[in-house]
């Protein structure tokens, strides 16, 4: 029998309420065999999130104040859940105590913050009868807040036993030099793929307070249809234009193994979710999402006879480069190139770039247009399905929406469109309304 790894977000576990369905949905299947908690959530709209108090902790034991405040919040909170969910004293208010101990002796940013979902995980385990697993033992997390490949190995080895139920805390390992590293914010989505992978399960669950991703962002499209099937790419290419998907670093260590992920929901469990999985198929809508963002700017370079000039984008880019700033898109024809880049990539160094561009390339004209928004249209069918980009141009010009940008990446599934910023929502609901009925 396969396994199935649980990760549970933040809202999945604040408070005990909540913990009763994480088990209850556990216990449902025998397959769920390793349970990834995060640090509790928000109960309500005035809660304040435990991640947030322990970088409080840590910022105010470091300017020598009383962080008494914040961490009694934190010990509060954690009691109350072991007091009502075990009905035993397992340890809680001792590791409290020591923690408090750790903050006022200088304890890093990174080991402060990385205690809410380790106590979570203190709590979860006794509370499910399961083995906890400290990541800090078995994630190896590198200088650049990637994982070591060292520790699939590591945390296959730790959690072997099918037939054991182990909780491992989200969010967090340790450098190469043993002290706890923490991946960036939702890392726990991370810790959730790497334990996947670690024991290469049948299934990655991801369990939040939605049922499923959607198409389009709601706050834009009034009820955007939920996304039923999607693929790795897809995910990718919508998280990189902006669309709150899923943790993109998290799809790695899965895509990697060819393991699925199922987006699901703690409140609704009988609900399907999205599907993210390694390969397409057919799915009900011709696209996976739309999703954009705001704030570009666009340098516009003209030169005759730029195809002849050898390093000619080299020398544009390297002064890029030597400004310390990185594009987005670079579209260009036989005597044009645009370089697309956002716009605190480039505030406060515009003249002196363009200067520079000017003294390299000698251009016949440069100039730097603002006031930009990209909207991507995505799907894996995009490029097999004859007459999308014209779907798209159709709505825009319907909704009266001027083209400044076209752009299509060379995987050929998603189409970038550059419009002005007065036009993103109304180009990103045409779009969506276009695209969703055919």
């Amino acid at each position: 029998m396969g396994r199935i790894v649980c990760k549970f977000g933040g809202t999945s576990v604040a408070d005990a309420s909540q913990f009763r369905r994480v088990k209850a949905i556990v216990e449902s299947d025998p397959r769920r065999r390793v349970v990834v908690p995060s640090a509790p959530g928000k109960r309500n709209k005035q809660d304040p999130k435990i991640t947030d108090l322990l970088y409080l902790c840590h910022d105010m034991a470091a300017a020598n104040t009383d962080f008494s405040g914040p961490f009694n919040q934190i010990r509060d909170r954690y009691v109350e859940l072991e007091k009502e969910l075990v009905g035993r004293d397992t340890g809680m208010a001792a590791v409290m105590e020591t923690f408090r101990v750790e903050v006022a002796a200088g304890a890093p940013r990174d080991f402060i913050a990385s205690r809410g979902e380790y106590f979570s995980g203190l709590v979860m385990a006794p509370f499910l009868g399961a083995e906890f697993v400290d990541p800090a033992d078995y994630v190896v997390i590198d200088g650049g807040g990637c994982v070591d490949p060292v520790s699939y190995d590591a945390l296959g080895k730790r959690m072997s036993d099918p037939a054991k139920l182990y909780v491992m805390p989200g969010f967090y390992g340790r450098d190469h030099h043993g002290k706890v590293k923490t991946f960036s914010r939702g890392g726990s989505d991370i810790s959730g793929a790497i334990a996947a992978r670690a024991v290469m399960a049948d299934l990655y669950e991801n369990w939040t307070d939605v049922s499923g991703l959607l198409m389009s962002d709601p706050r834009i499209v009034d009820n955007p249809c939920h996304m039923d099937l999607v693929t790795y790419r897809e995910i990718r290419e919508l998280s990189y234009m902006g669309a709150s998907v899923f943790h993109d670093e998290a799809i790695l260590p899965v895509h990697e193994a060819g393991i699925p992920i199922n987006i699901k929901n703690t409140n609704r469990p009988e609900d399907a979710g999205t599907m993210i999985v390694p390969k397409f198929t057919d799915s009900k809508y011709k696209i996976a999402g739309i999703a954009g963002k705001k704030h570009f700017s666009m340098i516009c370079i003209e030169k005759s006879l730029m195809n002849k000039e050898i390093g000619f984008g080299y020398k544009v880019l390297g002064a890029l480069c030597s400004h310390g700033i990185s594009y987005e898109h670079c579209p260009s024809s036989i005597d044009t190139m645009s370089i697309i880049l956002e716009d605190r990539q480039i505030e406060g160094k515009d003249e002196q770039v363009l200067e520079e561009i000017r003294r390299l390339v000698n251009p016949d004209k440069i100039e730097l247009l603002g006031d930009l928004a990209l909207v991507a249209v995505v799907g894996e069918e995009l490029v097999s399905t004859p007459g999308m980009a014209a779907v798209a141009f159709d709505a825009l010009r319907a909704a009266k929406i001027n083209v400044r940008i076209i752009n299509m990446g060379a995987s050929e599934m998603n189409l970038i469109i550059g419009v002005h910023e007065a036009d993103y929502e109304n180009a990103v609901r045409a779009l969506y309304s276009a695209f969703v009925k055919l």
